[in-house]
């Protein structure tokens, strides 16, 4: 065995496990990051952000030439091979998987291959694939080995006739239908993707609604859309079993109901942090009750010098939060002083159409009894929403009724992810909805969305409007500037 010595180990590539090292070496400390899979990335690069949001791109490709004021004839077969969807695929991950290489070696960064197996607060004993181990030594340590597919025991994944988020894209061929358990995020991309291909999707779980914790708008507007393309949500259903035919049909068993049948039956029951098999147990780290390493506001475990971000802490499971965690966490472990804590941190759900929100919501403003004022962007009222045919959808500003300073901001539909840093920037800066209706926005464009929404503000707030606005001096009338209504 060899040891090496680091002022920082990073157990795992993720966004969390990259971003920390790099952070380390940027500030002159010697920093290793151990992996276990052939490319660097984690589940974010090799199962799941990138190819699911390659097939999503594919399915939004296919719905609108479906609707194209042409009526081209275009039609998926039953038996489309689903890898002719993802071409292209592996391309953009070994992309990614060189860029993040590069990055890692331009920062001084070392990546040592293998299992990493804590022996003691301060060791790690690497094992590679060739069977040799070497051991490293550190002061400090930062678990950041990611997640996996959450299983229940009355459902058996064998990842060809039922399968998870890890297998989903691994199918030979579009199914024709497909039953859905659970109505999280990751259920609810998979299921408005295959119904945007022409797949019958049905949706099955416990919850009246799918994605219970966003705010009642936003899951009406997706479920609308859901349905519009053929799929079924099925609320308050308890799946009991899933069993495959033996022939070509998965049987889903419900309690109280009868049994439903499909060709595919896929498992969306979450994630669970990856924290067995590497010596956890011998640390004695406080494990939560959901199975997530428990740390506090500076990612500190119960154990000196050993830390933890991104999906083996739980919720919010994003990259980005993964990565700023990561980086904060090396921050903190290298007695550098961390930027200030931010809540901004916004939230992109991949469904078709797409969903995102950041800042306050209408649920959370009611329980803390905040006054608010909700303006809504209607789509159908944007003309690039049109040009690029999704006129359906909205955007909302929340706004402190007394002071019209943006607190929230909603968005559902295409390109919903990109447009909610717009009002991201509002919330950081403390921007009044005045903000939007002031500024010039290109046209056309899908940020016109936040004037409109800021003119339902100012009309709710049912303020009289002077004759001139003051702009740098200078007196403007306000003629020029329309509310669109």
């Amino acid at each position: 065995m060899r040891p090496a010595q680091f002022d920082l180990v990073c157990i795992g590539s993720g966004p969390a496990g990259q971003k920390a090292a790099i952070q380390a070496a940027k500030a002159g400390f010697r920093a290793c990051v151990v992996e276990r899979e052939p490319q660097v990335g984690g589940s974010c690069l090799l199962s799941g952000t990138i190819p699911s949001k390659a097939l999503r791109e594919q399915a939004l490709r296919y719905r609108r030439m479906q609707g194209s004021a042409n009526a081209l004839a275009v039609e998926l077969h039953g038996d489309a091979p689903l890898s002719a969807l993802l071409h292209g695929v592996d391309e953009v991950i070994a992309a990614q998987d060189r860029y993040l290489l590069a990055q890692m070696v331009r920062n001084g960064v070392e990546l040592i291959r293998g299992k990493g197996v804590f022996l003691d607060p301060g060791r790690v004993e690497v094992q590679h694939l060739d069977g040799t181990r070497r051991i490293i030594h550190s002061p400090r340590m930062l678990l950041a080995t990611g997640s996996r597919p959450r299983h229940v025991p009355a459902i058996e994944v064998d990842h060809e006739h039922i399968v998870d988020s890890d297998s989903i894209l691994s199918l030979p061929y579009i199914p024709r239908s497909m039953l859905v358990l659970g109505s999280g995020v990751i259920a609810c991309e998979y299921a408005s993707i295959f119904a945007a291909l022409g797949c019958t999707v049905t949706m099955l779980d416990k919850a009246a609604e799918p994605l219970g914790f966003l705010d009642p708008a936003l899951r009406s507007g997706f479920l609308a859309a859901f349905r519009a393309m053929g799929g079924e949500y099925c609320g308050e259903a308890e799946v009991c079993g899933a069993r495959f035919d033996g022939f070509s049909q998965v049987e889903v068993q419900l309690r109280g109901a009868e049994p439903l049948a499909s060709d595919i039956v896929f498992a969306a029951f979450g994630r669970v942090a990856n924290v067995e098999g590497i010596g956890l147990d011998r640390l004695g780290l406080n494990i939560s009750p959901r199975g997530t390493v428990q740390v506090n506001s500076f990612f500190e475990t119960n154990i000196e010098g050993i830390y933890a971000a991104g999906d083996a802490t739980g919720p919010p499971a994003l990259a980005c939060a993964a990565a700023d965690q990561g980086r904060r966490a090396a921050l903190v472990a290298l007695g550098l002083p961390p930027p200030p804590v931010t809540s901004l941190v916004p939230t992109g759900v991949y469904t078709i159409p797409e969903i995102a929100c950041v800042g306050l919501s209408q649920t959370e403003a009611a329980a803390k009894k905040i006054d608010i004022i909700v303006g809504r962007a209607d789509f159908s009222e944007v003309a690039r929403a049109h040009i690029a045919g999704e006129p359906a959808g909205f955007l909302t500003l929340l706004c402190e009724r007394s002071s019209s300073q943006v607190l929230g901001v909603q968005v559902l539909g295409e390109g919903a992810a990109d447009l909610v840093h717009l009002g991201q920037a509002a919330i950081a800066t403390g921007a009044t909805a005045d903000f939007f209706i002031e500024q010039v926005f290109n046209f056309p464009t899908m940020s016109e969305a936040y004037r409109i929404a800021a003119f339902d503000i100012l009309k709710q707030r049912s303020l009289p409007r002077p004759a001139t606005l003051k702009v740098a001096g200078a007196a403007r009338e306000v003629g020029a500037v329309r509310s669109p209504s």
